[in-house]
């Protein structure tokens, strides 16, 4: 393996793969950075948010990105929750571990879009193939159902905690931390 350019070695693991396709997307438009970039979040008005938010990849084409929270002092760091953030300040628990977020991927296009039939290889990407080949022979993993079975389960874990963290250290984004909040009192009151 080449110098690790991520804390994670299952980040490195990935962008071997990433890097054998220069050109093409093997899941969604999901693409890893260089790097760690705490750029992303450095703007945020808390240094907190550059300790314990790890933005890793570009979750869309139009900017929105995947962060790992730190939120607790764990030394698995694939084992922390994902952040999705988006470019128009959607903030959400994608995933509960870096794995279910593995698992999301192997959905392709269909994690985004519901129209697209992963199972269809005319609708997904060109690595795609690759990717599933990765994910199984690396974790033992493969797509869920559904994309709806793994975020439920890790807004169920981490929402709220989430949400009361963002909402300890900034306003920004309120709306979308006082959305996410709204909606663990529906499913759970």
């Amino acid at each position: 393996m080449s110098d690790p350019c991520f804390p994670v070695p299952e980040l490195n693991l990935l962008k071997e793969l990433q890097d054998r396709f220069p050109k093409e997307h093997y899941a969604g438009w999901f693409e890893l950075f260089d790097h760690v970039d705490t750029k992303y979040v450095s703007g945020l008005g808390h240094p907190e948010f550059a300790e314990r938010l790890l933005p890793f990849a570009y979750a869309t084409s139009s900017g929105s990105f995947y962060c790992l929270w730190r939120c607790d002092d764990r030394e698995d760091l694939a084992t922390l929750p994902v952040i999705f953030c988006g470019d128009e300040g959607e903030l959400f628990i994608e995933a509960s571990s870096l794995y279910e977020l593995f698992r999301l991927l192997a959905l392709d296009h269909a994690h985004f879009d519901d129209s697209v039939n992963p199972d269809n290889e005319d609708e997904c990407t060109g690595g795609h193939r690759e990717y599933l080949a990765w994910l199984r022979d690396n974790f033992g993993l493969a797509a869920p159902r559904s994309a709806a079975e793994i975020h439920e389960a890790a807004f169920a874990q981490y929402g709220r905690p989430f949400a009361e963290w963002w909402m300890r250290l900034s306003s920004d984004y309120s709306e979308s931390v006082e959305d996410m909040l709204e909606e663990l009192s529906d499913r759970w009151s």
